[in-house]
């Protein structure tokens, strides 16, 4: 294998860097896929877009993503995982930087249990925060 590079130039299209940045986002936890308004759906259908992904190509790259979210995990922990996988996704493939990462989160799915309840009725027996600051223990 040879240790020197060789002259020469290599393109990438948008659509390249494009089929990254979707698998680097769908591959992290949380995500559950791209919100898209009605005429991007009609778009994507037809192959003239990609939902929920903006490309930016520049000196750096710059992305920006609208996101749908599992209900119940932690959405900015979700960012910085997303954030991280596309900086690293870009810069392992291509070499480039990545010089702004922007996240929308757009909207929650809720599993197969369907949506959460509006009202969480404590069962009378429960322990409460009164309880516990009543107790004298140190609740953090």
């Amino acid at each position: 294998m040879p240790t020197q590079p060789k002259p020469g130039r290599s393109f990438v299209t948008r659509q390249a860097v494009t089929d990254l940045v979707r698998a680097a986002a769908l591959g992290s936890y949380g995500v559950t896929g791209f919100a898209a308004r009605p005429h991007e759906r009609l778009l994507e259908r037809l192959g003239l877009a990609q939902p929920g992904i903006a490309i930016r190509l520049g000196d750096a790259i710059d992305v920006e993503l609208d996101l749908n979210v599992a209900f119940g995990v932690p959405i900015a922990e979700v960012a910085r995982q997303v954030d991280s996988a596309v900086r690293y996704s870009i810069g392992h493939a291509l070499g480039r930087d990545v010089g702004r990462v922007t996240i929308h989160v757009a909207g929650l799915r809720f599993g197969p249990g369907g949506t959460p309840p509006t009202v969480i009725r404590a069962t009378p027996d429960a322990v409460g925060p009164r309880d516990l600051a009543d107790s004298g223990t140190d609740v953090a």
